[in-house]
């Protein structure tokens, strides 16, 4: 996938500082959180936020992208920092008190800290307005938090949790909603149980809460406003992320078609239909992700971007095990029962797809917002309260 931009000699340079690093630091053997500290300490981490000496360097839009982009191409690890840096420090920015940005985003920027997001509860996936997780100030000066989480990304590595809970059991449902920034290293009042998948392995966890405490200083955008705050962190699920997110389909699509064209799938024309298809459709994604690119104006935008990458990468995940055959069945490596089963690229593509319409917001959640807040339709009727 080639760059749309027509870069200036800047960005130019930027690119080929950005690749060069890239190449010379990257080694297999790096441990998340180390390469986490090397990102940090050489000021990749945090290149759009303001420039407010939180220890970030100063980076243009186009730079932003061209950044991504080369990490995505460079085959770096999935980054352990991005709920931080790229959810938790726009909304500091954007709502937070100048203490907790002193506080927060240095270590952020460093790769020091690393946070998940505490949001989907099991009665309360994509419907964050029905959370019941709830926080009570006993004292002035901290709260006490009681619930569940679940779905958390990362949360086995995490050090903090941006909570979203319930300090007003008697407001509406779209009030009386906090955000907390819990500490997770907390015995006996914060546990994580990891969630096995399809695939394996487990980035996604349980997370209880049992009178956890969170400093009243921590809350941000202050008590009962949790609400637009986090309506405020969903909108930041975008943009240059989303590019970059591309890069890597991209590489995946051309596997498939390489594949294709190795096992003789190819020759089918349903096939190659298909094949164009999602080759097309993967250009439209593009163009969309750049149409929007730093708009916070378009309230349906986010989930429309959802919507198309989710069914998108679930279907090149059913096409790669087509083009397979029978051989997509068998995995790279016989059974021991220390590793009941082991994935190849194509199988962990086609079953971790499945949740890729769920996480993040399933489709059925993302269509709602599209008809009541972009179209204006009728809100959907509710039940009774059980």
């Amino acid at each position: 996938m080639t760059v749309e931009f027509g870069p200036n000699p800047e960005d130019r340079a930027f690119r080929a500082e950005a690749r060069a690093w890239l190449r010379s630091h990257l080694a297999p053997d790096t441990g998340r959180r180390d390469w986490e500290r090397t990102l940090g300490g050489a000021g990749w981490i945090g290149l759009g936020w303001p420039e407010d000496g939180h220890g970030n360097r100063r980076a243009t839009l186009t730079q932003q992208v061209v950044w991504a982009e080369e990490y995505a191409r460079s085959g770096a690890p999935p980054r352990s920092g991005h709920i931080g840096e790229n959810l938790l420090a726009p909304t500091l920015i954007a709502h937070g008190t100048p203490e907790q940005k002193s506080r927060f985003l240095p270590p952020i920027a460093r790769g020091e800290e690393l946070w998940c997001q505490g949001y989907s509860e099991p009665g309360a996936g994509s419907d964050l307005a029905g959370v019941r997780t709830t926080a009570v100030c006993d004292t002035p000066r901290t709260y006490r938090v009681t619930g569940q989480k679940i779905w958390t990304s990362l949360a086995h590595e995490a050090d903090w949790c941006f909570v979203l809970a319930r300090t007003d059991p008697a407001a509406p449902r779209h009030r009386g909603l906090t955000f907390l920034l819990v500490p997770m290293d907390q015995p006996g009042r914060v546990e994580v149980r990891p969630i096995r998948q399809l695939t394996g392995t487990s980035e996604f966890n349980e997370v209880f809460f049992d009178g956890a405490t969170a400093r009243a200083d921590h809350v941000v955008g202050g008590e009962g406003e949790g609400w637009r705050v986090a309506m405020s962190l969903l909108g930041f699920e975008r943009g240059v992320s989303t590019l970059a997110q591309q890069i890597g389909f991209a590489r995946e699509l051309g596997e498939v078609v390489r594949t294709a064209a190795a096992t003789g799938a190819a020759d089918d024309p349903v096939v190659r239909d298909r094949l164009v298809d999602q080759w097309a459709e993967l250009r439209t994604m593009r163009w969309n992700a750049l149409r929007t690119l730093g708009g916070t104006a378009d309230a349906g935008a986010p989930s429309v971007a959802k919507l198309l990458w989710g069914r998108w990468h679930q279907r090149l995940g059913e096409l790669a095990m087509l083009v397979r055959g029978a051989s997509g069945a068998a995995g790279p490596a016989d059974w021991t029962p220390g590793a009941p089963y082991e994935l190849d690229a194509d199988q962990h593509l086609f079953l971790f797809g499945r949740a890729d319409t769920v996480y993040g917001g399933s489709d059925e959640i993302q269509r709602t917002i599209i008809a009541e807040r972009v179209l204006g339709l009728p809100k959907e009727p509710r039940g009774p309260a059980t």
